[in-house]
């Protein structure tokens, strides 16, 4: 395949190292030390199940939810999973 000046297989580099860094990114942000039995955001009570399936939980399901919705429109990572958006 012609790829004119980049080396063969940068393309597929690259879409590892976006890879990479969106695991990278959403390790970084996982909760870590022991759970909150309280919210810190509404006060509402974290059940036993939810803090033992989520180490250092610090919201109710509600709460991760909208976090997670605020979170998700400022993702600058592609979705599309085409090649050509990656390398843009």
């Amino acid at each position: 395949m012609a790829t004119g000046w980049a080396k063969e297989g940068a393309v597929q580099e690259q879409i590892d190292a976006t890879v990479k860094d969106a695991i990278e990114r959403a390790r970084s942000q996982l909760p870590q030390g022991p759970g909150l039995e309280r919210c810190e955001e509404c006060d509402a009570g974290i059940p036993q199940a939810r803090r033992e399936a989520v180490p250092g939980v610090r919201l109710c399901i509600a709460c991760q939810e909208a976090h997670d919705q605020e979170q998700g429109h400022a993702s600058g990572y592609n979705r599309r999973g085409s090649k050509d958006s990656q390398l843009r």
